[in-house]
């Protein structure tokens, strides 16, 4: 969603307000959790739903 709306990871941590580094752990696909309010933001600042951006893993 990111290269669709031609952001970089830099631009979207400062739109929804969370570190860089913190962002990154959850690009990558490292992160166990995530709050639904950092959903939400990341979903409003790329325009977005939550299936675009999610995907279910079994482990």
């Amino acid at each position: 969603m990111m290269a669709r709306r031609k952001m970089s990871l830099n631009e979207l941590s400062e739109k929804v307000d969370i570190t860089l580094s913190n962002l990154s752990i959850l690009k990558t696909g490292k992160a166990k959790a995530i709050r639904f309010s950092t959903l939400e933001s990341i979903c409003a600042a790329l325009e977005c739903q939550p299936g675009d951006i999610l995907e279910f893993r079994e482990e």
